[in-house]
Protein backbone atom coordinates (compact mmCIF):
# COMPACT_ATOMS: atom_id res chain seq x y z
CA UNK A 1 0.00 0.00 0.00
CA UNK A 2 2.32 2.70 0.90
CA UNK A 3 5.81 2.68 -0.73
CA UNK A 4 9.36 4.28 0.50
CA UNK A 5 9.19 7.15 1.73
CA UNK A 6 12.68 8.47 0.36
CA UNK A 7 11.30 7.32 -3.15
CA UNK A 8 8.42 9.07 -3.63
CA UNK A 9 8.32 11.50 -0.82
CA UNK A 10 10.35 15.10 -0.30
CA UNK A 11 11.59 15.23 2.95
CA UNK A 12 9.07 15.75 5.61
CA UNK A 13 5.91 14.84 3.53
CA UNK A 14 3.90 12.21 4.21
CA UNK A 15 4.88 8.48 2.85
CA UNK A 16 3.71 8.44 -0.89
CA UNK A 17 0.26 5.56 -1.45
CA UNK A 18 1.59 3.18 -4.00
CA UNK A 19 -0.58 3.13 -7.87
CA UNK A 20 -1.17 -0.41 -9.18
CA UNK A 21 1.42 -1.07 -11.29
CA UNK A 22 0.52 -1.76 -14.80
CA UNK A 23 -0.85 -5.50 -14.89
CA UNK A 24 0.09 -7.85 -17.62
CA UNK A 25 -1.75 -8.01 -20.55
CA UNK A 26 -4.85 -10.18 -20.65
CA UNK A 27 -5.17 -9.71 -16.37
CA UNK A 28 -7.99 -8.09 -15.15
CA UNK A 29 -7.57 -4.87 -13.32
CA UNK A 30 -11.29 -4.92 -11.91
CA UNK A 31 -13.36 -7.82 -10.84
CA UNK A 32 -17.25 -6.84 -10.75
CA UNK A 33 -19.07 -9.38 -8.41
CA UNK A 34 -23.21 -9.07 -9.29
CA UNK A 35 -24.78 -11.39 -6.11
CA UNK A 36 -28.01 -13.21 -7.55
CA UNK A 37 -30.33 -14.93 -6.05
CA UNK A 38 -33.25 -16.19 -8.26
CA UNK A 39 -33.01 -13.51 -11.01
CA UNK A 40 -33.71 -14.95 -13.71
CA UNK A 41 -35.50 -12.31 -15.54
CA UNK A 42 -33.18 -9.24 -14.92
CA UNK A 43 -29.89 -11.38 -14.68
CA UNK A 44 -29.10 -10.78 -18.48
CA UNK A 45 -29.92 -7.29 -19.41
CA UNK A 46 -28.29 -7.10 -16.43
CA UNK A 47 -25.16 -8.60 -17.51
CA UNK A 48 -24.75 -7.70 -21.12
CA UNK A 49 -26.00 -3.97 -20.09
CA UNK A 50 -22.43 -3.84 -17.77
CA UNK A 51 -20.35 -6.15 -20.30
CA UNK A 52 -21.04 -3.78 -22.72
CA UNK A 53 -20.55 -0.63 -20.90
CA UNK A 54 -16.86 -2.07 -19.48
CA UNK A 55 -16.06 -3.11 -22.95
CA UNK A 56 -16.41 0.28 -24.43
CA UNK A 57 -15.65 2.63 -21.17
CA UNK A 58 -13.09 0.86 -19.01
CA UNK A 59 -9.22 1.35 -20.06
CA UNK A 60 -8.43 -1.76 -18.11
CA UNK A 61 -9.30 -5.63 -18.51
CA UNK A 62 -12.08 -6.45 -16.47
CA UNK A 63 -13.81 -9.20 -14.96
CA UNK A 64 -18.12 -9.81 -14.15
CA UNK A 65 -18.49 -12.43 -11.73
CA UNK A 66 -22.00 -13.61 -11.27
CA UNK A 67 -22.56 -15.29 -7.57
CA UNK A 68 -25.34 -17.42 -7.55
CA UNK A 69 -26.69 -17.27 -3.68
CA UNK A 70 -28.38 -20.71 -4.25
CA UNK A 71 -31.02 -19.83 -6.36
CA UNK A 72 -33.56 -22.21 -7.47
CA UNK A 73 -35.09 -21.19 -10.57
CA UNK A 74 -33.30 -21.06 -14.26
CA UNK A 75 -30.66 -18.21 -12.63
CA UNK A 76 -27.68 -20.77 -12.81
CA UNK A 77 -28.73 -21.78 -16.46
CA UNK A 78 -28.80 -17.99 -17.18
CA UNK A 79 -25.64 -17.45 -16.05
CA UNK A 80 -23.44 -20.41 -17.01
CA UNK A 81 -25.16 -19.45 -20.81
CA UNK A 82 -24.11 -15.88 -20.35
CA UNK A 83 -20.49 -16.93 -19.11
CA UNK A 84 -19.88 -19.01 -22.25
CA UNK A 85 -21.08 -16.29 -24.66
CA UNK A 86 -18.93 -13.18 -23.40
CA UNK A 87 -15.59 -13.10 -22.77
CA UNK A 88 -14.36 -12.31 -18.82
CA UNK A 89 -17.87 -13.59 -17.81
CA UNK A 90 -17.92 -16.17 -14.91
CA UNK A 91 -20.05 -17.82 -12.46
CA UNK A 92 -19.18 -19.03 -8.82
CA UNK A 93 -22.20 -21.15 -7.63
CA UNK A 94 -22.95 -21.11 -3.41
CA UNK A 95 -25.26 -23.86 -1.84
CA UNK A 96 -25.91 -21.03 0.96
CA UNK A 97 -27.92 -17.43 0.68
CA UNK A 98 -26.38 -14.23 1.39
CA UNK A 99 -25.00 -11.62 -0.44
CA UNK A 100 -22.13 -10.93 2.39
CA UNK A 101 -21.17 -14.55 2.21
CA UNK A 102 -21.22 -14.38 -1.65
CA UNK A 103 -19.01 -11.26 -1.83
CA UNK A 104 -16.64 -12.81 0.69
CA UNK A 105 -16.28 -15.78 -1.50
CA UNK A 106 -16.00 -14.19 -4.32
CA UNK A 107 -13.61 -11.41 -3.23
CA UNK A 108 -11.58 -13.74 -1.35
CA UNK A 109 -10.55 -15.84 -4.55
CA UNK A 110 -9.91 -13.31 -6.76
CA UNK A 111 -6.56 -12.31 -7.87
CA UNK A 112 -8.13 -8.40 -9.56
CA UNK A 113 -6.34 -5.66 -7.43
CA UNK A 114 -9.75 -4.00 -7.33
CA UNK A 115 -12.48 -5.40 -6.24
CA UNK A 116 -16.04 -4.26 -6.94
CA UNK A 117 -19.98 -5.61 -6.37
CA UNK A 118 -23.15 -4.22 -8.03
CA UNK A 119 -27.01 -5.26 -7.63
CA UNK A 120 -28.64 -6.75 -10.03
CA UNK A 121 -31.09 -4.16 -10.59
CA UNK A 122 -28.74 -1.86 -11.68
CA UNK A 123 -30.21 1.11 -9.98
CA UNK A 124 -27.15 2.83 -9.79
CA UNK A 125 -26.11 4.56 -12.95
CA UNK A 126 -22.60 3.11 -14.29
CA UNK A 127 -21.36 6.11 -15.38
CA UNK A 128 -20.53 6.52 -11.76
CA UNK A 129 -18.60 3.01 -12.13
CA UNK A 130 -15.25 4.42 -13.13
CA UNK A 131 -15.07 7.15 -10.90
CA UNK A 132 -15.64 4.32 -8.08
CA UNK A 133 -12.72 2.85 -8.78
CA UNK A 134 -10.27 5.12 -9.60
CA UNK A 135 -8.91 6.17 -6.38
CA UNK A 136 -8.31 2.58 -5.43
CA UNK A 137 -6.00 2.15 -8.63
CA UNK A 138 -4.26 5.32 -7.91
CA UNK A 139 -3.68 4.23 -4.55
CA UNK A 140 -5.29 7.30 -3.10
CA UNK A 141 -8.09 5.08 -1.11
CA UNK A 142 -9.01 2.01 0.00
CA UNK A 143 -12.30 1.58 -0.17
CA UNK A 144 -14.99 3.22 -2.21
CA UNK A 145 -18.81 3.76 -1.74
CA UNK A 146 -21.38 4.99 -4.08
CA UNK A 147 -23.81 7.29 -1.70
CA UNK A 148 -27.36 8.36 -2.10
CA UNK A 149 -27.29 10.46 0.42
CA UNK A 150 -24.49 12.84 -0.95
CA UNK A 151 -26.10 16.24 -1.80
CA UNK A 152 -25.35 16.36 -5.38
CA UNK A 153 -26.71 12.91 -5.69
CA UNK A 154 -30.03 12.82 -8.18
CA UNK A 155 -32.03 9.69 -6.53
CA UNK A 156 -35.60 8.50 -7.82
CA UNK A 157 -37.35 6.84 -4.68
CA UNK A 158 -40.34 6.44 -2.91
CA UNK A 159 -40.37 8.17 0.59
CA UNK A 160 -40.63 4.90 2.72
CA UNK A 161 -37.28 3.66 1.99
CA UNK A 162 -36.16 7.54 1.55
CA UNK A 163 -36.83 7.80 5.49
CA UNK A 164 -35.71 4.71 5.83
CA UNK A 165 -32.25 5.08 4.54
CA UNK A 166 -31.64 8.08 6.13
CA UNK A 167 -32.94 6.86 9.67
CA UNK A 168 -30.36 4.06 9.37
CA UNK A 169 -27.39 6.17 8.34
CA UNK A 170 -28.42 8.45 11.31
CA UNK A 171 -28.35 5.59 14.01
CA UNK A 172 -24.81 4.68 12.38
CA UNK A 173 -23.74 8.12 12.92
CA UNK A 174 -25.22 8.41 16.49
CA UNK A 175 -24.35 5.02 17.87
CA UNK A 176 -21.43 3.97 15.98
CA UNK A 177 -19.62 7.35 14.97
CA UNK A 178 -20.02 6.12 11.44
CA UNK A 179 -18.46 9.62 8.92
CA UNK A 180 -19.76 7.61 5.78
CA UNK A 181 -22.96 8.56 4.26
CA UNK A 182 -24.26 5.66 2.84
CA UNK A 183 -24.12 2.47 4.11
CA UNK A 184 -25.87 0.10 1.84
CA UNK A 185 -26.10 1.65 -1.56
CA UNK A 186 -25.18 -1.87 -3.31
CA UNK A 187 -22.74 0.22 -5.19
CA UNK A 188 -18.78 -0.40 -3.34
CA UNK A 189 -15.38 -1.07 -4.58
CA UNK A 190 -12.31 -2.33 -2.37
CA UNK A 191 -8.57 -2.79 -3.19
CA UNK A 192 -7.87 -6.82 -2.96
CA UNK A 193 -4.62 -6.38 -0.62
CA UNK A 194 -6.59 -4.54 1.99
CA UNK A 195 -10.03 -6.81 1.20
CA UNK A 196 -7.69 -9.75 2.21
CA UNK A 197 -6.64 -8.69 5.79
CA UNK A 198 -10.20 -6.85 6.22
CA UNK A 199 -12.54 -9.98 4.93
CA UNK A 200 -11.71 -12.09 7.86
CA UNK A 201 -12.68 -9.54 10.72
CA UNK A 202 -16.39 -9.30 8.96
CA UNK A 203 -18.78 -11.51 10.80
CA UNK A 204 -22.17 -10.72 8.90
CA UNK A 205 -22.87 -13.10 5.78
CA UNK A 206 -26.03 -11.05 4.94
CA UNK A 207 -27.20 -7.47 4.07
CA UNK A 208 -24.93 -6.14 7.09
CA UNK A 209 -22.32 -7.21 5.55
CA UNK A 210 -21.52 -3.86 3.73
CA UNK A 211 -22.17 -1.81 7.03
CA UNK A 212 -20.02 -4.07 8.99
CA UNK A 213 -17.24 -3.69 6.65
CA UNK A 214 -17.04 0.13 6.61
CA UNK A 215 -17.40 0.50 10.14
CA UNK A 216 -14.15 -1.78 10.56
CA UNK A 217 -12.40 -0.02 7.82
CA UNK A 218 -13.19 3.19 9.23
CA UNK A 219 -12.12 2.59 12.87
CA UNK A 220 -8.99 1.15 11.23
CA UNK A 221 -7.84 4.29 9.49
CA UNK A 222 -8.62 3.50 6.10
CA UNK A 223 -9.58 6.26 3.86
CA UNK A 224 -13.15 5.57 2.41
CA UNK A 225 -13.90 7.87 -0.78
CA UNK A 226 -17.64 8.46 -1.44
CA UNK A 227 -18.62 9.28 -4.97
CA UNK A 228 -21.98 11.18 -5.60
CA UNK A 229 -24.41 8.67 -7.88
CA UNK A 230 -27.56 8.79 -9.84
CA UNK A 231 -30.17 6.12 -8.64
CA UNK A 232 -33.18 4.90 -9.41
CA UNK A 233 -35.25 2.77 -6.98
CA UNK A 234 -36.44 -0.68 -8.31
CA UNK A 235 -40.23 -0.97 -7.50
CA UNK A 236 -39.55 -4.94 -7.87
CA UNK A 237 -37.03 -5.50 -5.41
CA UNK A 238 -37.54 -8.40 -3.07
CA UNK A 239 -35.54 -7.06 -0.23
CA UNK A 240 -37.54 -7.60 2.99
CA UNK A 241 -37.42 -4.10 4.45
CA UNK A 242 -38.31 -4.84 7.77
CA UNK A 243 -36.47 -8.30 8.32
CA UNK A 244 -33.50 -6.55 6.95
CA UNK A 245 -33.62 -3.58 9.46
CA UNK A 246 -34.23 -5.91 12.26
CA UNK A 247 -31.03 -8.03 11.65
CA UNK A 248 -28.85 -4.70 10.96
CA UNK A 249 -29.84 -2.94 14.25
CA UNK A 250 -28.72 -6.20 15.36
CA UNK A 251 -25.41 -5.52 13.57
CA UNK A 252 -25.20 -2.73 14.89
CA UNK A 253 -25.17 -3.10 18.73
CA UNK A 254 -22.72 -6.38 18.01
CA UNK A 255 -20.32 -4.21 16.54
CA UNK A 256 -20.84 -1.48 18.91
CA UNK A 257 -20.23 -3.92 21.71
CA UNK A 258 -17.06 -5.38 20.08
CA UNK A 259 -15.82 -1.81 19.65
CA UNK A 260 -16.33 -0.54 23.37
CA UNK A 261 -14.72 -3.85 24.42
CA UNK A 262 -11.67 -3.25 22.64
CA UNK A 263 -12.02 -7.13 20.83
CA UNK A 264 -11.96 -6.60 17.71
CA UNK A 265 -7.97 -6.74 16.21
CA UNK A 266 -8.21 -3.27 14.09
CA UNK A 267 -4.47 -3.14 14.56
CA UNK A 268 -4.03 -5.42 11.84
CA UNK A 269 -5.53 -2.95 9.26
CA UNK A 270 -3.85 0.19 11.07
CA UNK A 271 -0.28 -0.52 9.69
CA UNK A 272 0.26 -1.24 6.66
CA UNK A 273 -2.94 -0.03 5.46
CA UNK A 274 -4.81 2.02 7.67
CA UNK A 275 -3.78 5.76 9.16
CA UNK A 276 -0.40 5.22 10.93
CA UNK A 277 -0.21 8.04 13.35
CA UNK A 278 3.53 7.65 12.63
CA UNK A 279 3.17 9.10 9.11
CA UNK A 280 2.27 12.76 11.01
CA UNK A 281 5.06 12.79 13.51
CA UNK A 282 7.84 15.55 13.71
CA UNK A 283 10.98 15.21 15.49
CA UNK A 284 10.33 15.93 18.50
CA UNK A 285 7.10 16.73 19.36
CA UNK A 286 4.87 14.39 21.88
CA UNK A 287 2.30 12.41 19.24
CA UNK A 288 -1.60 13.35 20.50
CA UNK A 289 -0.55 16.17 22.92
CA UNK A 290 -2.87 18.60 21.36
CA UNK A 291 -5.68 16.18 21.31
CA UNK A 292 -5.08 14.80 25.01
CA UNK A 293 -4.83 18.08 26.43
CA UNK A 294 -8.34 18.53 24.82
CA UNK A 295 -10.00 15.47 26.06
CA UNK A 296 -8.47 15.94 29.50
CA UNK A 297 -10.08 19.39 29.71
CA UNK A 298 -13.32 17.99 28.95
CA UNK A 299 -13.12 15.07 30.78
CA UNK A 300 -12.06 17.61 34.03
CA UNK A 301 -15.24 19.59 33.13
CA UNK A 302 -17.74 16.98 33.38
CA UNK A 303 -16.01 15.43 36.10
CA UNK A 304 -16.44 18.50 38.05
CA UNK A 305 -19.96 18.52 37.45
CA UNK A 306 -20.71 15.45 38.59
CA UNK A 307 -18.39 15.79 41.65
CA UNK A 308 -20.97 18.87 42.59
CA UNK A 309 -23.63 16.50 41.91
CA UNK A 310 -22.22 13.44 44.67
CA UNK A 311 -21.66 16.47 46.77
CA UNK A 312 -25.24 17.33 46.90
CA UNK A 313 -26.38 14.20 47.23
CA UNK A 314 -24.41 12.44 49.75
CA UNK A 315 -24.77 15.93 51.50
CA UNK A 316 -28.28 14.51 52.83
CA UNK A 317 -27.28 12.05 55.01
CA UNK A 318 -24.11 13.17 56.40
CA UNK A 319 -21.51 15.61 57.11
CA UNK A 320 -19.89 17.76 54.68
CA UNK A 321 -16.59 16.76 55.44
CA UNK A 322 -17.90 12.82 54.29
CA UNK A 323 -19.62 14.00 51.64
CA UNK A 324 -16.97 15.38 50.11
CA UNK A 325 -14.24 12.89 50.41
CA UNK A 326 -17.03 10.16 49.01
CA UNK A 327 -17.98 12.67 46.40
CA UNK A 328 -13.59 13.35 45.26
CA UNK A 329 -13.42 9.54 45.14
CA UNK A 330 -16.55 8.14 43.27
CA UNK A 331 -15.56 11.49 41.05
CA UNK A 332 -12.08 10.17 41.15
CA UNK A 333 -12.79 6.70 40.07
CA UNK A 334 -14.93 8.17 37.38
CA UNK A 335 -12.45 10.38 36.25
CA UNK A 336 -10.06 8.42 35.57
CA UNK A 337 -11.75 5.71 33.79
CA UNK A 338 -12.86 8.49 31.37
CA UNK A 339 -9.63 9.58 31.07
CA UNK A 340 -8.47 6.00 30.39
CA UNK A 341 -10.90 5.84 27.18
CA UNK A 342 -11.49 9.16 25.99
CA UNK A 343 -8.05 10.91 26.75
CA UNK A 344 -5.51 8.07 25.79
CA UNK A 345 -7.29 5.70 24.11
CA UNK A 346 -6.97 2.93 25.91
CA UNK A 347 -9.34 0.10 25.13
CA UNK A 348 -10.34 -3.15 26.73
CA UNK A 349 -10.28 -4.24 30.40
CA UNK A 350 -6.74 -5.29 30.73
CA UNK A 351 -4.87 -3.32 32.97
CA UNK A 352 -8.38 -1.30 34.34
CA UNK A 353 -7.69 -1.99 38.14
CA UNK A 354 -3.79 -0.94 37.59
CA UNK A 355 -5.01 2.15 36.16
CA UNK A 356 -7.58 2.88 38.65
CA UNK A 357 -5.06 2.28 41.72
CA UNK A 358 -2.46 4.74 40.24
CA UNK A 359 -5.58 7.34 39.50
CA UNK A 360 -6.42 7.25 42.93
CA UNK A 361 -2.98 7.94 44.29
CA UNK A 362 -2.93 10.88 41.21
CA UNK A 363 -5.92 12.11 43.39
CA UNK A 364 -4.25 11.65 46.47
CA UNK A 365 -1.18 14.25 45.47
CA UNK A 366 -3.87 16.52 43.84
CA UNK A 367 -5.58 16.62 46.97
CA UNK A 368 -2.68 16.34 49.14
CA UNK A 369 -0.91 19.65 47.24
CA UNK A 370 -4.40 21.58 48.16
CA UNK A 371 -4.84 20.82 51.69
CA UNK A 372 -1.80 21.66 52.14
CA UNK A 373 -1.91 24.87 50.80
CA UNK A 374 -4.54 25.76 52.47
CA UNK A 375 -2.99 24.83 55.75
CA UNK A 376 0.42 26.55 55.13
CA UNK A 377 -1.87 29.93 54.09
CA UNK A 378 -3.52 29.37 57.73
CA UNK A 379 -0.17 28.41 59.44
CA UNK A 380 1.09 32.01 58.00
CA UNK A 381 -1.78 34.12 58.14
CA UNK A 382 -3.82 33.90 60.65
CA UNK A 383 -7.28 34.27 59.47
CA UNK A 384 -6.73 35.20 55.71
CA UNK A 385 -9.56 37.50 53.66
CA UNK A 386 -11.20 34.88 51.74
CA UNK A 387 -10.56 35.90 48.93
CA UNK A 388 -6.78 35.34 49.36
CA UNK A 389 -8.41 31.81 50.47
CA UNK A 390 -9.91 32.03 47.15
CA UNK A 391 -6.90 33.30 45.21
CA UNK A 392 -4.45 30.56 46.74
CA UNK A 393 -7.28 27.15 46.10
CA UNK A 394 -7.49 28.56 42.45
CA UNK A 395 -3.53 28.65 41.88
CA UNK A 396 -2.95 25.17 43.83
CA UNK A 397 -5.71 23.47 41.98
CA UNK A 398 -4.30 24.44 38.43
CA UNK A 399 -1.06 23.03 39.79
CA UNK A 400 -2.81 19.68 40.84
CA UNK A 401 -4.54 19.77 37.55
CA UNK A 402 -1.36 19.80 34.96
CA UNK A 403 0.42 17.78 37.91
CA UNK A 404 -2.46 15.44 37.11
CA UNK A 405 -2.42 15.48 33.49
CA UNK A 406 1.35 15.19 33.48
CA UNK A 407 1.58 12.04 35.70
CA UNK A 408 -1.58 9.99 33.65
CA UNK A 409 0.60 10.81 30.77
CA UNK A 410 3.29 9.76 31.76
CA UNK A 411 2.68 7.37 34.23
CA UNK A 412 -0.78 6.17 34.54
CA UNK A 413 -1.24 5.45 30.75
CA UNK A 414 2.45 6.38 29.74
CA UNK A 415 2.21 5.41 25.71
CA UNK A 416 3.88 2.25 24.89
CA UNK A 417 5.90 3.44 21.55
CA UNK A 418 7.64 5.67 23.48
CA UNK A 419 7.39 9.39 24.36
CA UNK A 420 7.47 10.43 21.03
CA UNK A 421 5.66 7.31 19.21
CA UNK A 422 8.83 5.82 17.57
CA UNK A 423 8.76 2.22 19.01
CA UNK A 424 6.66 -0.29 17.83
CA UNK A 425 4.53 -2.39 20.18
CA UNK A 426 0.65 -1.19 20.56
CA UNK A 427 -0.32 -2.33 23.79
CA UNK A 428 -3.34 -2.51 24.36
CA UNK A 429 -4.82 1.02 22.94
Amino acid sequence: MRTDPSHDSPPGALPAREHLPASAAGAAVLDVVIPVYNEEQDLQPCVRRLHEHLTRTFPYAFRITIADNASTDTTPLVAAGLAAELPGVGVVRLEQKGRGRALRTVWSASKAPVLAYMDVDLSTDLNALLPLVAPLISGHSDLAIGSRLARSSRVVRGPRRELISRAYNLILRGSLKARFSDAQCGFKAIRGDVARVLLPLVEDTGWFFDTEMLVLAERAGLRIHEVPVDWVDDPDSTVHIVRTATDDLKGVWRIGRALATGSLPLDRLARPFGDDPRDRELTGVPGGLARQLVGFCVVGVLSTLFYLLLYSGFRQFCGPQSANGLALLVSAVANTAANRRLTFGVRGRGGAVRHQAQGLVVFAIGLALTSGSLAALDAAGGHPAHSTELAVLVTANLAATVLRFLLFRAWVFPDPRGPYGTDTPEGSR
